[in-house]
């Protein structure tokens, strides 16, 4: 009876490796090529309104899913509003709002088809400061991001996107 428990608790154990080792550390190459590939993405929408460099982001057949916005699908429709709101930028211009990605919330797990990477879901933590009719940032929500990479010649774009679990600045305290 306790080599049949033994067994059992190796085969769940072996179940279940797989899974506590499929998250990449924070220092791996892939996890900070992504964090890089994020950062580039939200500074490009909210900190430069740069449309361009968000299209170089995304694959044609790109969809968008928010928990308090809808869905966008493709590419094009879902950037055609800031194309349009970041023609209006003048030499003033002040951002928005911004996104502040919560730290050590990023998490990359890579996907691999016959040992061979072919994409990664990246997901994580941010929250949003917007400017208020005196020209200040005030607490805005924090929410849960995932984005599903996709390595398509050698570059690396998002093919879907969620954005969910909207709370209000109320619901948290962070250093970040």
């Amino acid at each position: 009876m306790k080599s049949l428990l033994y067994i059992l608790m190796a085969f769940i154990l072996q179940l279940g490796m797989p899974v506590a080792l499929a998250q990449l550390a924070q220092n791996s190459e892939l996890h900070q090529l992504l964090k890089e590939k994020d950062s580039l993405l939200f500074h490009a929408a909210f900190n430069n309104c740069d449309p361009e460099t968000m299209a170089t982001l995304f694959t044609e057949d790109f969809e968008f899913y928010h928990d308090k916005g809808g869905t966008s699908v493709g590419r094009e429709t879902f950037l055609a509003p800031m194309y349009e709101s970041c023609s209006d930028k003048t030499e003033n211009w002040k951002q928005p709002s911004k996104r502040i990605l919560v730290k050590n919330s990023l998490r990359v797990f890579p996907l691999r088809k016959d040992g061979v990477l072919y994409g990664a879901i990246q997901e994580g933590r941010h929250r949003f400061e917007f400017l208020n009719e005196k020209q200040e940032y005030q607490k805005g929500d924090i929410a849960r991001f995932t984005h599903v990479w996709m390595l398509q010649d050698d570059q690396w774009k998002i093919k879907r996107e969620l954005s969910y679990d909207h709370q209000p600045a109320s619901s948290y305290q962070l250093e970040n």
